[in-house]
């Protein structure tokens, strides 16, 4: 046990929101965690991602002398442009009070497989992530696949997609050009107005990316008063979104098999699009396990540091 003492695995999730960092002895406890700013080097750029990320790592380390012999970054954009990888990491040992990472091992890689881990020890199955954006990831045998995620303009299935279709049958509802809807309503209330030009003036005012996805906690709110207009959008996407995790299933031959599928994201605390996607996906894959994470993803991030240390 002493052979231990002051040896240490660090956990990164970098998201387009926040990035947790998560400081973990060698039986996987987390001691310590510190939160900052977005890392999504797509959406802030490697410099702000680095400096975020760097941020935590010195918080964590700051309270004792630390031997760090692991550490794993989850961050986004980073499987689909490999460069940044060694950009990102080029970056970090520039940074001041974190050269104890680079003592040990250091891995970064994407997100996707940290979300997985989160729900998981196994390492063939695949992630369905819908959160502000979605995407399908899985892994088997020494093979990968990965549908959807390119961004908040085509991903099918996210809270910006199911969201944007709320906002589409809200003015729809207000010309006469569709049916009504209680999504109208809870918008006006949302927002605090009475006029139509005032609710526009709201949505138009504000950074869309934020603001769109907050219009798909109003459909699921329609929708357990059993709108049928909030009901049918997240029908929809519950569909669209089965099919990116559909098509990995296929390019994975997972059809018949017994395999983890992990479900990640604020989406699917929708019960009704929670739901839809869980039946569509049975009709090609009867054996998948559906599991919803009851720990937060930064716990993938810790899983993989220690897994780290066997290689």
């Amino acid at each position: 046990m002493k052979r231990n003492q002051g040896k240490y695995v660090i956990g990164v999730d970098g998201g387009g929101t926040k990035t947790i960092v998560a400081l973990a002895d060698l039986g996987g406890n987390i001691l310590d965690k510190a939160e900052y700013g977005p890392s999504n080097p797509r959406k802030v750029g490697t410099e702000v991602a680095v400096v975020n990320i760097a941020s935590g790592i010195r918080q964590v380390l700051k309270s004792r002398d630390k031997k760090i012999l692991s550490t794993f970054i989850g961050l986004a954009a980073v499987q689909e442009e490999g460069q940044l990888k060694k950009e990102i990491k080029a970056e970090l040992f520039k940074q001041k009070g974190i050269s104890p990472i680079f003592k040990g091992k250091v891995e970064i890689d994407s997100d996707q497989i940290v979300a997985f881990r989160s729900g998981t020890d196994e390492k063939i199955g695949i992630v369905l992530i819908s959160g502000t954006g979605c995407v399908a990831h899985g892994w088997h045998n020494g093979e990968e696949a990965k549908t959807s995620g390119w961004g908040h303009l085509t991903d099918e299935g996210s809270a910006f997609w199911i969201g944007q279709r709320g906002i589409q049958a809200v003015f729809k509802d207000l010309d006469g050009r569709g049916s009504k809807t209680l999504i109208t309503k809870l918008a006006f209330k949302k927002w605090k107005v009475g006029e139509v030009e005032n609710l526009m003036r709201e949505v138009y005012s504000e950074d869309l990316i934020k603001i769109v996805p907050v219009f798909s906690i109003l459909v699921d709110m329609a929708a357990k008063k059993r709108d049928k207009v909030a009901k049918d959008i997240l029908t929809e996407a519950g569909v669209e979104l089965a099919l990116a995790a559909k098509a990995v299933i296929k390019k994975l031959n997972f059809q018949k098999k017994k395999f983890p599928l992990v479900l990640v994201g604020s989406v699917f605390e929708a019960k009704v699009f929670l739901n839809i996607v869980k039946k569509e996906i049975k009709k090609i894959a009867p054996k998948a396990q559906f599991i919803q994470p009851k720990q937060e993803p930064v716990i993938g991030a810790v899983k993989l540091a220690l897994e780290g240390l066997e290689e």
